[in-house]
């Protein structure tokens, strides 16, 4: 592959997620898939260098271009619906929910199939990156319903990080918030986005999860937006969240 070192590089994922196709983290798995193509050629190692002047990218065999406009969007995902742009399965994602967009936007991270509320969309790669990258110390908050009453002991575990899988979560923030005779509700904040966290850390202290929700990503709030519905963040917004993430720890 010929480049002019004259003319803009990228990383082949990095180039992915400019172009909205996903963020960087998934824009890898895309390309291990051999989905991607340069000049013809099937690029199946993230990390290979592309010429975005002279180079022609091609995703399924459809060409790709940087985006020149970014968007950010604020959604309350119902249960039901898979954080992702497509399912090979044809199970409803969360684009279905998003009518006659103009643009192309892929959801920042992911809520479970079951899990409802907010989840932003972008096309901003380097901003999703930051906001799904547990180095960047992004808060998530959920509001979690367990089943039972967990004790302190049980609470502080999830507060100084649990076992899970082989892996040690990091330290969480633990408030209850309600309970009722057979339920209690905790509001719960992490910096990570490890797969079925909530309800894998849940399991871990013996209280399984009935209903989950997330509520804010950094300083956006899902606030009262309803349902099924999406906005756009203000350019208020956009700016807190940028300034949000923390510096990448070394």
């Amino acid at each position: 592959m010929k480049t002019d070192s004259k003319n803009l590089k990228l990383r082949l994922e990095k180039f992915l997620s400019e172009a909205g196709v996903a963020s960087r983290r998934h824009a890898k798995q895309i390309i291990s898939a051999g989905r991607v193509t340069v000049n013809e050629e099937k690029i199946f190692i993230p990390g290979t260098h592309i010429n975005v002047d002279t180079d022609v990218i091609k995703l399924d065999g459809k060409p790709l271009c940087l985006v020149k406009k970014k968007v950010y969007l604020a959604l309350n995902k119902p249960a039901g619906y898979l954080s992702t742009v497509n399912d090979e399965r044809n199970r409803p994602t969360v684009l279905h929910l998003l009518h006659n967009l103009p643009f192309r936007v892929y959801p920042v991270g992911r809520l479970d199939f079951d899990t409802e509320g907010l989840l932003l969309l972008t096309n901003d790669g380097e901003l999703a990156h930051k906001i799904t990258h547990p180095r960047y110390h992004v808060d998530k908050v959920y509001i979690a319903w367990v089943k039972g009453h967990p004790d302190e002991t049980a609470l502080e575990k999830l507060r100084r990080g649990i076992r899970i899988e082989g892996d040690v979560t990091a330290p969480a923030k633990v408030i209850v918030s309600k309970r009722t005779n057979a339920h209690t509700c905790l509001k719960i904040t992490i910096h990570e986005g490890k797969k079925r966290q909530i309800k894998k850390m849940c399991r871990a202290i013996g209280h399984e999860v009935q209903y989950l929700k997330r509520i804010q990503i950094g300083p956006i709030k899902l606030g009262n937006l309803r349902v099924g519905r999406y906005r756009r963040l203000s350019s208020k917004e956009v700016k807190a969240l940028k300034n949000f993430s923390r510096i990448e720890m070394q």
